[in-house]
C-alpha cells in the first residue's frame, strides 16, 4: 500500500492567495464571467476603477461590475483550516476597523446622546442584543418623497430614524424592518436606496457602506439609507 505524501501549506498557495494582494483570500470573492476568486475589498476596490479582471483582463459588465460577484464560502471555510489564528486575526482587525469608524464626541455608539437605536426596547436587557458580537454600524433611515407619486400616503418617515445594527445585516432585513414599523401591507414593495442608487435585497451594510458610502469622505457619519415606495416603470 501506498504511503501517502505529506504536504505542505505552500502548496496551495497558488489556489488560496489573492492575485491583487499577495495574501491569503480573505473573503473569497469570484468573478462568475471567468472564475477567477480575489479578496473581496480587493476586487471591489479594482472594480471602483475598470470594469475588467485584473487576472485575465476580460470585461465583467459594460457599466456595473459588482453584479457578477459571488462569495464563495467553501473555499473561505477551506482556507481557514489551512492557516492557523488567520479567521481570528481577520475579525479582530474587522472589529477595531468598526470601533475606529465610530465618533466618540456622540458618546459610546456614535449617536447624538438623544438618538439611541434601541428603538421600543429596553437598553438594559442584554438579551435583546441579538448582534452584540458583531461590529456595529450607525444608520439614518431617512423616507424619500416621490413628488405626490402613488404610495406617498402610506409610507412616512420613522418618528425615529437612527438605527443602530450589525454591519452583516441585510438590505432585505432593512426592508422588513421598515414594512414591520410602518405598518405596511405585506404585498407593499419598497426601495431602499443610498447616494440615489437602489440596493440589492442581499447587499450587507458593510458592502454598502465599503463600495458606495465611504465615497462620500471620512465624516460622513453615520451612514444614510433612503426608502420609498417601489415605482413601477412598466
Amino acid at each position: 500500500m501506498a504511503t501517502q505524501r505529506r504536504r505542505f501549506v505552500k502548496e496551495f498557495n497558488p489556489y488560496i492567495t489573492c492575485y491583487i494582494c499577495k495574501g491569503y483570500l480573505i473573503k473569497p470573492t469570484t468573478v462568475t464571467e471567468c472564475l477567477h476568486t480575489f479578496c473581496k475589498t480587493c476586487i471591489v476596490q479594482h472594480f471602483e476603477e475598470s470594469n475588467d479582471c485584473p487576472k485575465c483582463g476580460i470585461q465583467v459588465h459594460e457599466t456595473n461590475p459588482l453584479e457578477m460577484l459571488r462569495l464563495d464560502n467553501t473555499l473561505e471555510e477551506i482556507i481557514f483550516k489551512l492557516i492557523p489564528g488567520l479567521r481570528e486575526g481577520e475579525q479582530q482587525q474587522e472589529s477595531d476597523f468598526w470601533k475606529r469608524k465610530r465618533p466618540q464626541e456622540n458618546g459610546e455608539d456614535g449617536l447624538p446622546n438623544n438618538k439611541r437605536l434601541k428603538d421600543d426596547e429596553d437598553e438594559n436587557d442584554e438579551n435583546k442584543d441579538y448582534h452584540r458580537s458583531d461590529p456595529q454600524i450607525a444608520i439614518c433611515l431617512d423616507c424619500l418623497r416621490n413628488n405626490g407619486q402613488s404610495g406617498d400616503n402610506v409610507v412616512k418617515g420613522l418618528m425615529k430614524k437612527f438605527i443602530r445594527c450589525s454591519t452583516r445585516i441585510t438590505v432585505g432585513t432593512i426592508k422588513k424592518f421598515l414594512s414591520l414599523k410602518l405598518k405596511l401591507p405585506s404585498t407593499y414593495e419598497l426601495d431602499v436606496l443610498c447616494n440615489g442608487e437602489i440596493m440589492g435585497k442581499d447587499h450587507t451594510m458593510e458592502f454598502i457602506y465599503m463600495t458606495r458610502w465611504r465615497l462620500r469622505g471620512e465624516n460622513s457619519y453615520p451612514m444614510v439609507l433612503q426608502y420609498r415606495p417601489r415605482i413601477d416603470f412598466g
